[in-house]
């Protein structure tokens, strides 16, 4: 009874002590979740529509499509299994090669995006009616985004829910940086918002230009990081073909081989692509 005593006593010294200090505010979970990602590397990639799941379904039925043609093919299983493996991951390998290409176009007219924001208001136009001007008159890859936000502002009126619609559909860290400046100085006000954007402009030059020189020194590394990982399995393709090819692979030792060749080429292209590729920018102000 005494021990019962001493632990409830103690639980509430505890308490009031726990007391007098306020709880910390929420902390805000600063990277995004998987799901997050793949749905941007999606809208970069030109297919907003398509959901992460849709994404999955895509790849785990084109891996078992070559997975029975590879078999009908070479009538070896264990073949057929690294073949629907490597399938498998060839959407997710394609959608990632349209969203870094876009990324390149998307930060090569950034600066000129800014500038026309930047003269717009400079020329006495509001906020809404200089994003506006870039959905008539702004570089070709963003004009069809700036136009949908034209449609929802004119529709709502709400220039802040536009703004956030606007951040969604281009899914770029610059885009969001741009989009939080304007809301800052729709809400807040101020005569630094052309300072702001002015010297962003000029850090996204610099920056594309220093990219560009280390890109165009490293792109051989990915290229061959490419074709060292395909040629194996172009070479075992063709020799799965002969009769003698498919008794040994189809071996349990044949197996060990290919588990082995197929776990060594992950990583030897993993290792290189990180390498000899610069990282890409990730979305904080989202």
């Amino acid at each position: 009874m005494g021990v019962v005593a001493g632990l409830v006593l103690g639980a509430g010294l505890l308490s009031i002590w726990f007391s007098f200090f306020e709880p910390g505010p929420p902390r805000r979970r600063v990277r995004a979740g998987w799901i997050e990602r793949t749905q941007d590397l999606l809208v970069h990639a030109g297919a907003p529509t398509v959901t992460p799941m849709g994404l999955v379904l895509a790849s785990m039925g084109v891996g078992l499509a070559a997975g029975v043609v590879t078999l009908a093919v070479t009538g070896i299983s264990t073949v057929a299994l690294c073949f629907t493996i490597i399938a498998t991951g060839a959407p997710l390998v394609l959608v990632r090669a349209r969203a870094r290409k876009r990324r390149m176009r998307l930060r090569a007219v950034w600066p000129d995006v800014i500038d026309d924001i930047v003269s717009a208001i400079r020329a006495g136009l509001s906020l809404p009616e200089a994003l506006i001007a870039i959905g008539e008159r702004g570089p070709e890859e963003v004009r069809g985004e700036f136009q949908r936000f034209t449609e929802d502002y004119r529709a709502t009126g709400r220039f802040v829910e536009s703004l956030d619609a606007l951040k969604g559909r281009l899914a770029d860290p610059v885009a969001d940086r741009i989009c939080e400046a304007l809301r800052l100085a729709r809400e807040v006000g101020g005569t630094d918002l052309g300072v702001l954007l002015r010297t962003l402009a000029r850090m996204l030059r610099e920056d594309l230009r220093t990219r560009g020189e280390v890109e165009a020194r490293q792109s051989w590394t990915v290229a061959g990081a490419r074709l060292a990982v395909a040629a194996p399995w172009a070479v075992l393709l063709l020799v799965s073909m002969r009769s003698d090819g498919a008794s040994a692979y189809g071996s349990a030792r044949g197996l060990m081989v290919l588990a082995g060749g197929g776990l060594s080429c992950l990583l030897a292209y993993a290792l290189m692509v990180r390498l000899g590729r610069l990282p890409e920018e990730g979305r904080i102000l989202r």
